[in-house]
């Protein structure tokens, strides 16, 4: 099984959707407002990120995991995914947060290569996922060196 068919099958979000209303997680798209889109950024587990086409319109959205930390979003993914041939070393985003129609935000991914900031996303991926404490899908250094992994910031104005 390839990398990406197994992180879709046990991607959390299927499980997080089935098992919210049974832990009463509040649904992102009742948010709006400046103060609710950070509480959003600080709770949900889930940001839908879209990136800008050659021929100006918007890709499809992709949820991913991320981390929000002083007014910026950090986000992982792979060179070989549209996003990150689309994205490279900086690009327009949009991003939804909670949900595919949450809270919106457009705004400018930067690369990102700093190796402590990297350090800083697996310990936040081990807190935040209960699967990249168990070693797998978390920022690495030696993946971002390589190449094998892209890291991104979007900081918030």
């Amino acid at each position: 099984m390839e990398r990406r068919d197994f992180l879709h099958t046990t991607s959390s979000v299927g499980l997080v959707a089935a098992l919210a209303p049974l832990f009463g997680i509040a649904d992102a798209r009742a948010r709006s407002g400046t103060k609710d889109l950070i509480k959003g950024l600080q709770e949900d587990d889930l940001i839908y990120v879209s990136t800008r086409r050659k021929n100006g319109s918007w890709s499809s959205q992709a949820p991913i995991w991320f981390w929000y930390d002083q007014n910026t979003i950090y986000f992982t993914c792979s060179p070989d995914s549209w996003k990150g041939r689309r994205l490279k070393e900086k690009g327009p985003v949009r991003i939804h947060v909670g949900s595919d129609d949450g809270p919106e935000i457009l705004g400018e991914a930067t690369r990102v290569y700093d190796l402590d900031v990297i350090d800083r996303l697996g310990d936040a991926w081990n807190a935040k996922y209960w699967i990249a404490w168990l070693g797998f899908f978390r920022p690495r250094r030696d993946r971002i060196q390589s190449g094998k992994t892209l890291a991104y910031e979007v900081k918030l104005a």
